[in-house]
């Protein structure tokens, strides 16, 4: 089965939930694709309630340090709030899709990455995903938000960048597409189109790519390691009308094995 995943960064969702060009996109994409796969983050949004509850808001290396009370408001606005927003979007606009996290049907556990990070973990397969399968081949978008449980139930924050990696992984998606409020990667002051692991690599070490985009290119990293080639990062996806493949030179930054298309 020919799969996609879209993950959606936190502030990349409320553009996706307004703008009337995604449903359009995604109705695109199934004539390419048998299956599509949403994967969403939440990001500010999460960081708006945490100021408001009095919640102290840090980051470690672009990882949320995530105390018990962090944890609720990451599994209120995440896996409710704002994954059913998507869900009514979806609907609304004819597409059939079901709201999950990590904890459904038993899918993912979470190990944990750091105590200084409190309930933030990376999660590996535990469950059978032929479930997921049927969903797509029944043209239902699975739609996850990235809450994860620990191996004795505690709800874990999971980097939403690191779950799509690991779900694509575990699906064994043809393409990733990180949608995200940024026009792409950018090194020595410009967007790169297309970028390698080395290239990533000495990125990361010289301060250029910093925050939220470490975990993400790292998860880029993997997935070319675990043979998924087809990896891009933006914020405007074009899509050629009936085309059998994406456009290589639309806006965003394509990672592959050799920095080149």
């Amino acid at each position: 089965m020919k799969t996609i995943i879209l993950k959606l960064s936190g502030k990349a969702l409320s553009a996706f939930i307004q703008d009337e060009k995604w449903s359009n996109i995604l109705s695109e994409l199934y004539k390419q694709y048998n299956g599509i796969i949403l994967v969403h983050g939440a990001g500010n949004t999460i960081s708006d309630w945490s100021t408001k509850l009095d919640c102290d808001v840090k980051f470690v290396n672009g990882q949320r340090v995530t105390t018990a009370e962090i944890m609720d408001i990451v599994a209120a606005v995440q896996a409710g709030l704002l994954n059913q927003k998507i869900i009514g979007y979806l609907h609304a606009k004819g597409l059939e899709a079901m709201g999950l996290s990590g904890v459904d049907r038993n899918l993912f556990v979470a190990d944990y990455l750091d105590k200084k990070l409190g309930f933030v973990g990376y999660p590996k397969l535990n469950g059978n995903i032929s479930w997921v399968k049927n969903l797509l081949k029944e043209k239902v978008i699975p739609v996850f938000s990235s809450v994860c449980r620990d191996h004795e139930g505690n709800l874990m924050n999971v980097n939403a960048d690191v779950f799509c990696e690991v779900l694509a992984a575990s699906i064994k998606a043809d393409t990733v597409l990180f949608i995200s409020d940024v026009a792409g990667v950018m090194l020595n002051g410009e967007v790169k189109s297309f970028l390698d692991e080395k290239e990533i690599d000495c990125g990361i070490a010289e301060g250029e790519i910093t925050g939220g985009m470490i975990p993400k290119m790292q998860s880029c990293i993997e997935l070319l390691q675990k043979g998924i080639n087809k990896i891009w990062i933006g914020d405007d996806v074009e899509l050629k009308p009936n085309s059998k493949m994406f456009n290589t030179k639309m806006k965003g930054t394509w990672i592959t094995a050799n920095g080149t298309a």
